[in-house]
């Protein structure tokens, strides 16, 4: 799976996706929602609908990560309602409050579209994986659960990745059926320095 021409973005449209996940944040905090982004004032790839995550760190820790595996709003608006959700509205952690405001960094993560991976085994599966590149989506029996490529810079191995993304789908860490869907992606992910 070639890199994705379709995530390209120059710097300068990096650094405004960065300012409105930080705007959105702050709006939150005022206003209880998502920062609405004007549509007529963004225009190229800012302006396509795109899949994208934004994952918030606190001193290097996670602090909230939300977004979409399927495009479904324009790039600049997409971002802006997955940085107040990883906010306010990630389940896992409580709501930011606005003394983290100023500690907190921002990564934003635009996906590629899924590519689904025809493996019969998870030996097949593990062959085909590019650690460090891939993003994996994984569905079965109702169930599915994703990492970002990020994931990959925690985890051992290949095995562990396969492992942790099974178990965090609620399924056996070694569960394999011929039901199992699998997709992947890649990302370009970039971060307030």
């Amino acid at each position: 799976m070639p890199p994705s021409p379709s995530i390209d973005l120059d710097p300068g449209a990096r650094g405004r996706l960065l300012g409105i996940a930080r705007d959105s944040i702050r709006h939150g905090f005022d206003n209880g929602e998502a920062l609405v982004i004007d549509l007529n004032r963004v225009d190229g790839r800012l302006a396509r609908d795109s899949a994208v995550f934004v994952t918030l760190l606190e001193l290097g820790e996670l602090r909230g990560c939300v977004g979409s595996l399927q495009p479904s709003a324009p790039l600049a608006q997409a971002v802006a309602t997955s940085a107040f959700n990883a906010a306010f509205r990630d389940y896992r952690f409580p709501e930011l409050c606005a003394e983290e405001f100023d500690v907190l960094a921002i990564e934003v993560s635009v996906l590629s579209p899924m590519e689904p991976v025809a493996a019969a085994s998870r030996a097949e599966l593990l062959a085909m994986l590019e650690p460090g590149v891939d993003g994996l989506l994984l569905e079965d029996r109702g169930r599915r659960a994703t990492f970002l490529p990020k994931v990959w810079e925690k985890m051992a191995s290949p095995h562990e990745f396969i492992d942790q993304l099974l178990l965090k789908a609620g399924l056996p860490a070694d569960h394999w059926s011929d039901s199992l869907r699998i997709s992947r992606y890649r990302t370009l992910s970039f971060a307030e320095s």
